[in-house]
């Protein structure tokens, strides 16, 4: 049972309470066809169980099989600077057929971003540290695949079906009471 390396901080992009008896951390590539199907599961949990649930997402772009998902990972971290991480978040996963520069600095405008900012900072590839980071703490923690869901910081290595997570979840507040 692999375990997350580099604990959640305050520094991870994260929804829901900071004291949450669960927090559901998620390693994830923007272009992966998984982790798409596992985008509207995460938000089904996140409606299900409210506060009682903290989502993490760190970036682990599998850039040998997606060759848009450095870009992706690197945009996201870029709209976070402007405080619109989740918002990218959600613009990514909703447009992964095409996640292309281009339409990412357009993606961009319609979230409101300054859009000069988010291609020179794309372009400059400002965030690729924070991306290798994130990477690196997965490899460290046993990531191999995405998505990659850990839940209170043990790996979840069941599939990530709306059933089994839901399970999990309900096993760490139980567990957690």
């Amino acid at each position: 049972m692999s375990k997350l390396k580099n604990p959640v901080t305050a520094e991870d992009h994260a929804q829901g309470p900071a004291d949450a008896p669960v927090t559901l951390a998620e390693y994830g590539d923007y272009e992966c066809p998984h982790c798409g199907h596992a985008y509207p599961i995460v938000k089904q949990l996140q409606e299900e169980f409210g506060d009682d649930l903290r989502l993490v997402f760190r970036n682990f772009p599998l850039a040998n099989a997606h060759p848009h998902a450095e870009l992706a990972a690197e945009a996201a971290e870029a709209a976070a600077a402007q405080g619109k991480f989740w918002e990218m978040y959600d613009w990514l996963f909703e447009n992964q057929a095409d996640l292309s520069a281009t339409n990412i600095v357009a993606g961009g405008k319609e979230l409101g971003l300054d859009v000069k900012r988010l291609a020179k900072e794309i372009e400059e590839r400002k965030y690729q540290e924070k991306v290798r980071h994130d990477f690196s703490g997965g490899v460290r923690s046993g990531v191999n695949g995405t998505p990659t869901f850990f839940i209170n910081g043990v790996r979840h290595d069941a599939d990530f079906e709306l059933e089994t997570l839901t399970e999990a979840i309900q096993a760490a507040l139980a567990e957690a009471a």
